[in-house]
């Protein structure tokens, strides 16, 4: 009680008179005020709140150049400590352990937020007059320390999570636009990687004050940590973030690595992002790419559609660096890819999946698979008809995207395997067939546009199919228009009669 005391009374007396204290006294008053916000035992709920008051009284009273420069060995310190504060205050303001969360919890995270955003604004109003009045690098050393505490706050509490309010995203994203401001960046992306060629931007000094929060034993006492550092990356492209591949891989691999799906989603977007913005040379030292790889691809075994999209969209910008490394030499069968490998497992789970989230997910990819492979695909052939033909019988709903894609997929089967089409030409023939009736009869709400798209899709397969098998589905389908009474099945007959003979038609 006595300590908390002859903490507290000094700070209140001395932002009071902080327009006359000496530096040492000033320096002492901000580390009185540090010492309050960090020390770790909380026998009084209110001694931070009350810092938090007496460090805005400070910095209100004292005068910019009496932060930011002087002389003596306890003020040229002073920039150090201002950083040392906002870090204190950053984490004073941060959401606490998901599971010590809750409503209550989070209502009061964001007062808390409102609160440290304010000061902040006041903090970085400072600076902006420093810059004006100020002649050297004294306020240029003060933003330096500011800067990545003050970004990670603002960061935290503008998106929109669980932790904030309309207020204090409001208060947050005027920090971080005071911010960009003081710094003279036009962008987020210019704060972090440098506005010119010769800067060095904010990302390493950033990346450091997140590092000691994103290792194994700690990254979830936080959980806006996963999100800042995921945010930030994003901002980063090619080619400032090869520079700092050794910082973010691996700590994309650990978020991934989880076993809550929306962290494995959000770090396979962070690997996702690595991919494409680091190059193949870099990833490919080290071994880092099939590290990479069996990291992504071991999540196709996690049945969540929204996981297995952002795995097939990575692992699909991924093939071409693993690739890079495999030569064929023509004296012997290609080797087997990664993308061989991929395929593989995806067609295993296609054939017995019943989920409809699933079917399209896989279905929405299948044709990027086909075009990577493309002659090479006739290794998959048996399984892939076996798929095609099980996924055109199912309806998928008013919007059909895995009937669509499934069918785009069968062109493309037919485009590059052409001469193994012709010995499956009625098992392709009797599907493609059913289809086209099923739709035409579809008692079921599907739009007309859609429909109109599921027949113009299937006749070009039959087209397609007509081509592969030198015209033997013209002579099959002959006898069809004269027995069949459904008009819309009828038209498709003929358009592929029609373009067969040689007539133009506009849908191939």
């Amino acid at each position: 009680m006595e300590l908390d005391s002859a903490l507290e009374a000094p700070s209140r007396e001395e932002s009071s008179l902080s327009g006359e204290l000496s530096p040492s006294a000033l320096g002492q008053a901000f580390s009185k005020i540090l010492h309050s916000l960090t020390r770790p035992e909380a026998r009084r709920g209110n001694v931070k709140d009350v810092a938090l008051k007496d460090l805005g009284d400070l910095i209100e009273a004292t005068e910019c150049d009496r932060l930011f420069e002087g002389s003596g060995a306890r003020l040229r310190g002073m920039p150090e400590t201002l950083g040392q504060v906002a870090k204190a205050v950053e984490k004073y303001a941060a959401p606490r352990k998901e599971e010590e969360g809750g409503g209550d919890g989070h209502s009061e995270v964001a007062e808390k937020a409102a609160k440290v955003g304010l000061l902040f604004l006041k903090l970085l109003g400072k600076v902006e007059t420093a810059k004006n009045s100020l002649v050297g690098p004294a306020w240029q050393t003060g933003l330096h320390h500011l800067a990545g505490p003050v970004y990670i706050f603002a960061i935290t509490h503008s998106l929109e999570q669980p932790w904030t309010t309309p207020r204090s995203r409001e208060v947050a994203r005027e920090v971080l636009t005071l911010l960009l401001q003081v710094t003279e960046c036009s962008s987020v992306a210019g704060f972090l990687r440098g506005e010119n060629e010769d800067e060095k931007g904010s990302l390493s000094v950033i990346l450091g004050l997140l590092k000691p929060d994103l290792n194994k034993e700690s990254w979830k006492n936080n959980p806006a940590i996963k999100h800042v550092f995921s945010w930030t990356l994003q901002q980063v492209t090619r080619p400032w973030l090869s520079q700092h591949l050794e910082r973010v891989l691996p700590a994309s691999l650990l978020i991934s690595d989880d076993y809550q799906t929306e962290n494995k989603i959000l770090g396979v977007h962070c690997l996702h992002h690595i991919v494409l913005n680091v190059p193949a040379a870099d990833l490919l030292q080290y071994n880092r790419a099939q590290v990479l790889y069996h990291a992504v691809f071991n999540h196709l075994y996690t049945p969540e559609h929204h996981l297995i999209q952002a795995v097939l969209l990575c692992l699909l910008d991924l093939f071409p660096i693993l690739e890079k490394t495999l030569h064929w030499k023509g004296d012997g069968a290609r080797p087997t890819t990664h993308c061989d490998e991929v395929l593989q497992l995806i067609l295993t789970h296609m054939e017995p999946e019943h989920r409809l989230l699933l079917r399209r997910t896989y279905a929405r990819n299948l044709p990027a698979f086909v075009k990577r492979l493309g002659i090479l695909t006739v290794r998959h052939l048996k399984r892939l008809e076996r798929v095609i033909i099980g996924y055109l019988e199912v309806y998928d709903g008013p919007e059909e995207e895995a009937r669509l894609k499934i069918l785009e997929t069968l062109k493309l089967l037919m485009q590059h395997t052409w001469p193994r089409v012709s010995c499956r030409l009625v098992v392709l023939l009797k599907s493609l067939l059913k289809l086209i009736c099923d739709v035409a009869r579809d008692p079921n709400l599907t739009p007309e546009s859609v429909k109109s798209a599921l027949l113009q899709e299937a006749t070009d397969c039959l087209i397609l199919l007509d081509h592969c098998s030198q015209g033997r589905v013209k002579g099959l389908l002959a006898k069809i228009p004269q027995s069949c009474e459904d008009r819309k099945v009828v038209n498709c007959i003929r358009k592929v009669q029609q373009v067969s003979e040689g007539a133009p038609y506009d849908g191939t």
